[in-house]
């Protein structure tokens, strides 16, 4: 049982209901083949691998890779335990107009927040920061437009798509220090 009960706000509630009016089987068909770019069994998957590539072939890039794989699975968790304590109906459980546009519904009807995509995808943003600027740029933007998903298929409330990014942005800073810091020589 959840301990804290969120309500959506009024931009929350006027975005969600010009999604519903205006969305279209395809946008939604698209929106949720992307919104798996976000997901976090994709995202430790993709940083296992990564990480197991690097251990294999570029071992001085070690503690990067080590930094993405703890980021992903801390972020993998956080959401978990955060949905446990915050009760939060999603938008795609109070429209009738959206699903007859093709909004499908998604996860549980009460875990609107945080979103756990936005999280995942706000601590590759900020870990892109680790990244020389062309990479970066095109890494936060690809987090943007596959958070954004999670609003057009409303799946989560604006509110919680932003919530969720600046916690996954935060994590990662927080975690910084300890995994990439420098080892003492002795």
């Amino acid at each position: 049982m959840a301990l804290v009960t969120v309500k959506p706000t009024r931009i929350d509630t006027a975005i969600a209901d010009q999604i519903a009016v205006r969305t279209n089987y395809e946008l939604e068909d698209a929106a949720e083949a992307l919104t798996w770019g976000a997901d976090e069994h994709v995202l430790l998957a993709l940083a296992a691998a990564g990480g197991l590539y690097v251990q294999l072939r570029k071992p001085q890039q070690r503690p990067v890779a080590n930094h993405v794989l703890t980021v992903s699975l801390v972020t993998a968790v956080l959401p978990h335990i955060l949905k446990s304590v915050f009760d939060q109906t999603r938008p795609d459980r109070l429209t009738v107009v959206g699903h007859r546009h093709g909004v499908p519904v998604s996860g549980r009807a009460r875990d609107a927040f945080p979103s756990g995509h936005a999280v995942h995808m706000g601590a590759l943003a900020s870990a892109a920061g680790l990244l020389p600027p062309a990479r970066r740029r095109a890494v936060r933007a690809i987090a943007v437009a596959l958070s954004l998903t999670r609003i057009a298929l409303l799946a989560h409330w604006a509110s919680d798509v932003v919530a969720g990014f600046a916690l996954g942005a935060g994590v990662e800073r927080l975690l910084r220090p300890w995994t990439l810091a420098k080892p003492r020589r002795k």
